[in-house]
């Protein structure tokens, strides 16, 4: 058995690295990728092109645009005249945000009554869009405070000064709330799969299309065997680029790695017997390489949208929710991220990596079993 295997697996390795464009692919893509994607991939909020429609252009007005401006989070780009200029900018998407203030602002706020101001947001990308109100609001919030407290103090003097609430805000993991910290190691779970999944999808494929099945049928060579021979090179090349895009998420975008990476590697062996598993049941099932890659596309788009990758799982219906159990990704997206940001180990991280077990283990036995029916 031994002897046939390496002969399987010699045959496999000359094959992977003689052809120029598949070194490019395991070496060179997921580089690129995990660089792109660490830029591309980010949902923090600053420098919101803002504009200011005040009809007020009072030195309070002029106090709170300043709040605006100097909080980091908005760009002052353009004094506003009239309603139809402001339609206009943000229909053109000149500016995310109008703070629009009336007049009789200023009066209103000295005269101890309530004075309105309104932000109007581009609602098209909503998620933006509620972190900019967010931002408003607690802008505005602060400003109003320390005007009634003002107020409170010229009426009854500092020896009265009211009480206060302070909330002390601390994020016990990603202290500085950066979303790359969390979605870059989603990355690297994600290229992981595609790379896995589209090149063990086209291995058995390739000896369909290159004629080469019919000479492994008439060896003494055992469907198990052919599997090995088929996912131990891919298994090599997928724990490299799991180390390589590892490090250039801790060294190149600064991600912190609080976790044993021991545990990372251990689960990344869980995560590649599923993903090296699906990609071979894909080759078996199709008869090119056409095939082959249209039906991995058909499979990793849905597998990394209901992975938790972007959407939180706990947000989808509970059918769907039902459906992440059968999805390798959503199991090792806790995992890498629980290493990566939380540095929990396998006291915590054991059902995900019973759950990769598992599913590597059935899906690799799938696979043998349809390819023995194959031979047959």
């Amino acid at each position: 058995m031994f002897e046939r295997l390496k002969h399987m697996l010699i045959k496999e390795f000359i094959e992977i690295f003689r052809d120029p464009r598949m070194k490019s692919i395991i070496f060179v893509t997921p580089v690129l990728q995990i660089i792109i994607f660490g830029y591309a991939v980010n949902t923090d909020v600053d420098k919101v092109a803002t504009g200011i429609y005040d009809l007020d252009n009072s030195v309070v007005s002029r106090e709170l645009t300043a709040r605006f401006e100097l909080s980091g989070y908005f760009a002052i780009k353009s004094r506003i005249g009239d309603e139809h200029q402001m339609r206009e900018l943000l229909d053109r998407g000149e500016v995310e945000a109008v703070l629009k203030m009336n007049k009789g602002f200023g009066n209103d706020l000295r005269a101890g009554k309530t004075a309105l101001v309104q932000i109007i947001v581009d609602g098209t990308d909503s998620n933006t869009a509620g972190i900019v109100l967010d931002y408003s609001s607690q802008i505005t919030g602060r400003f109003s405070r320390e005007v009634l407290e003002a107020r409170f103090l010229r009426t009854l003097g500092a020896a009265k000064k009211p009480g206060r609430v302070d909330l002390a805000v601390r994020a016990w993991f990603n202290e500085n709330l950066k979303s790359r910290n969390f979605y870059v190691p989603g990355v690297i779970s994600l290229m992981v799969m595609v790379i896995t999944i589209m090149l063990t999808g086209m291995a058995v494929v390739r000896e369909k299309e290159m004629g080469t099945m019919e000479q492994i049928m008439v060896t003494p060579i055992k469907p198990e065997e052919f599997i090995l021979g088929k996912t131990i090179p891919f298994m090599l090349i997928g724990f490299m680029d799991v180390i390589l895009v590892s490090l250039i998420a801790v060294f190149w975008f600064e991600v912190p790695i609080r976790g044993n990476p021991v545990v990372l590697l251990v689960s990344a062996g869980l995560y590649l017997m599923s993903t090296l598993g699906i990609g071979l049941f894909i080759s078996t099932i199709s008869r090119t390489q056409q095939q082959a890659m249209m039906t991995t596309f058909f499979f990793i788009l849905p597998a990394s949208l209901l992975s938790g990758f972007v959407f939180p799982v706990a947000n989808m219906p509970e059918a769907v929710q039902w459906s992440t159990f059968l999805n390798p990704m959503a199991y090792f997206l806790v995992i890498i991220r629980g290493v990566f940001l939380k540095g929990v180990g396998v006291e915590v991280l054991w059902p995900q990596m019973l759950g990769l077990f598992v599913l590597g283990v059935v899906t690799l036995f799938v696979t043998v079993k349809r390819f023995r029916k194959t031979l047959s």
